[in-house]
């Protein structure tokens, strides 16, 4: 890779999109701009991921790639929460949960696929993955089952205890996986390929890609309502799959690029792991923040939405629970987001 010229292009889509944000008054340019943006900028966290990957382990890699592509979306959601679109940061929130188990999973196995017959990674791991995919569909579910005979202060109590609950459990889950069952959890295959930087240059491109992404996340916040309003679309649409799939393209960018190098464990770590984070770390972050804000948002999740974190969920656990993948596999995780997306676009 030519680095002075990646460079070149990461520095020229910022300016582009920098001054589209303060120089235009075209929303739709500024919104092209900003997603162009991201998306480029993901290309250089999914490098830089990848390095660190190299120099950590997949387990480790994967963590940070789903930490840091997921601060993206997390800022985009708290810039909604303070406007009080709390349906948006829901549909979000479902959007990325799904985009990451169908999507960006889907695309990784699928190209990963194209190059190698059977991609292998840790058995083990993909069953406790599994596991924490039910749990986040329980942590979900609940809330909306038992609404019906509950006031609003109750419910959101409920909201708040099972936050807690579902942040403790993914501390532990972090604990567990990392510290004190490690070796049970590690990585299949050996890493072959150089990395790009130092590990300390690899951290530090990490930390700067991502301050990037969250910088113009933020400017594309400001002009998706002028989008919505263009195009007629509905703010479950746009908060499931438009802001979700611009807020994804690091984890898409990353993924599909150790899938093809043949690290589908990495690929896994970063579209799963970055799934159940959003379900067990964000969304419950997201409803504690909402109290201090002083506008409580709750944890329930209308029926459209808790239908396809569950379907996303089904068809994961499916497909990754036995520890092989192939392409084919990838076929069938796209084909359910494209239903769910249509479903979404129609309703």
């Amino acid at each position: 890779m030519n680095l002075k010229r990646f460079y070149t292009l990461i520095a020229a889509s910022l300016l582009l999109a920098a001054g589209s944000h303060y120089l235009l008054q075209n929303e739709i340019i500024k919104f092209v701009m900003a997603s162009l943006s991201i998306i480029i900028l993901a290309a250089w966290l999914g490098k830089a991921t990848e390095s660190v990957a190299y120099y950590a382990g997949d387990r480790i890699g994967g963590f940070l790639s789903a930490t840091f592509g997921n601060a993206a979306e997390l800022i985009i959601a708290f810039f909604l929460l303070k406007e009080g679109l709390f349906d948006m940061v829901k549909a979000s929130i479902t959007g990325s949960i799904i985009g990451n188990m169908l999507l960006v999973l889907g695309l990784s196995v699928l190209f990963g696929g194209f190059k190698y017959k059977e991609q292998e990674y840790n058995g083990t791991l993909a069953g406790h993955n599994s596991s924490l995919m039910v749990l986040s569909v329980i942590g979900l579910f609940v809330p909306a089952v038992f609404m019906g005979g509950l006031a609003e202060e109750q419910i959101n109590l409920l909201s708040v205890v099972i936050a807690i609950i579902l942040i403790v459990a993914y501390t532990l889950w972090l604990l567990f996986s990392m510290v004190t069952h490690k070796e049970f959890l590690a990585d299949i295959e050996p890493n072959e390929h150089e990395p790009l930087w130092s590990k300390g240059v690899s951290v530090i491109m990490m930390i700067v890609a991502t301050f990037f992404v969250a910088v113009v996340s933020e400017w594309l916040v400001h002009s998706i309502e002028s989008v919505v309003d263009t195009f007629g679309w509905s703010d479950l649409f746009v908060g499931a799959f438009v802001i979700a799939i611009i807020g994804n393209a690091a984890e898409h960018s990353a993924a599909v690029i150790l899938a093809m190098k043949n690290r589908i464990g990495g690929a896994v770590e970063i579209a799963i792991g970055s799934s159940l984070q959003i379900a067990l770390f964000v969304a419950p972050t997201l409803v504690l923040i909402s109290l201090l804000l002083g506008t409580p948002m709750n944890i329930v999740f209308t029926p459209y939405e808790l239908t396809a974190i569950t379907v996303g969920a089904f068809i994961a656990i499916s497909i990754s629970r036995d520890g092989a993948t192939n392409w084919y596999e990838g076929v069938l995780l796209l084909a359910v987001y494209l239903i769910l997306g249509t479903a979404f676009y129609i309703t």
